[in-house]
């Protein structure tokens, strides 16, 4: 019997193998042409993401603010153009979002993370970056709107979804916790949140004070 199966998984390869072979061969070209070009368009899509990348990262460590900001809207074009070809694509999205917060254009950039943390680009996104976008998604909330509780709602969710995906265990995600639960008058869970950033990270400066200005 599993000889048998055998053979017939091997004969329908086979036949699969041939059948696609004929295809190729007789299908028109405009029918072809699309498949081609897609393949083509997604290559030059992850050209112009890699292109952005570094030059985002020049911006970060540029020497001055004038050359920081020029090399961030060159890393946006690269953003622009690999979404452009290739809009489902989270991290161009991503990309788009760390350039325009540089820039300063904090609602755009979170715009650009919504579409990220969205479908059909989400499903693009491993669990790692998933929770990476989700607390940057976070920090631009707060940043936006110190003092708005509302923020700090929206904010808590996205950090507590990368939290409870066991991606984000550092001391810096659970100061920005403590503060959103502050800014809600949640004492005992900033607190508790305060202990765990200690916990991690134990000379945190930003914990402590955290902690101090709750006793």
């Amino acid at each position: 019997m599993e000889l048998e199966t055998g053979t017939l998984v091997q004969g329908l390869v086979l036949i699969f193998a041939l059948a696609l072979a004929f295809l190729a061969y007789n299908f028109p070209a405009r029918v072809l042409a699309p498949l081609r070009a897609r393949g083509r368009s997604s290559a030059q899509a992850k050209r112009h993401f890699i292109q952005g990348a570094q030059l985002l990262a020049q911006a970060r460590s540029a020497p001055s603010k004038k050359d920081s900001l020029s090399l961030a809207r060159s890393s946006l074009n690269q953003a622009d153009q690999a979404l452009t070809l290739d809009p489902k694509d989270a991290a161009a999205h991503i990309l788009k979002a760390l350039g325009l917060q540089l820039l300063g254009q904090l609602p755009q950039a979170l715009a650009s993370l919504d579409n990220a943390l969205s479908p059909p680009a989400l499903k693009s996104l491993a669990k790692s970056e998933r929770a990476d976008a989700l607390f940057k998604r976070a920090e631009i909330r707060l940043k936006m709107e110190p003092k708005s509780r509302h923020r700090a709602e929206l904010a808590m969710a996205d950090l507590l979804a990368g939290i409870t995906m066991k991606e984000l265990e550092n001391s810096r995600v659970f100061c920005m916790l403590g503060d959103c639960y502050l800014r809600k008058e949640m004492v005992d869970e900033a607190k508790k949140a305060f202990e765990n950033a200690l916990r991690l990270e134990p000379s945190s400066e930003e914990a402590k004070a955290g902690l101090a200005s709750i006793s």
